[in-house]
């Protein structure tokens, strides 16, 4: 599993399989689904993090990897 964020743009990114990526859906405002070839979910993309996810604060203690 990869977790980075990218603190210029504000964008939390969670992969947890290497598979390319295929096809994107924005599932509701700020959330984006990333999909493999098979229409498997491989990651999730949250923007604005900072402001869309309730417990930032903690979220970020966790070891994140910058892009």
């Amino acid at each position: 599993m990869k977790i980075k964020y990218d603190a210029e743009v504000d964008i939390l990114r969670v992969h947890w399989s290497n598979d390319s990526i295929e096809e994107s859906d924005e599932t509701e405002p700020g959330v984006i689904l990333d999909y493999n070839e098979k229409g498997t979910v491989i990651g999730v993309e949250v923007l604005n993090a900072s402001q869309t996810l309730e417990n930032w604060q903690k979220i970020q203690e966790i070891k994140v990897e910058n892009c």
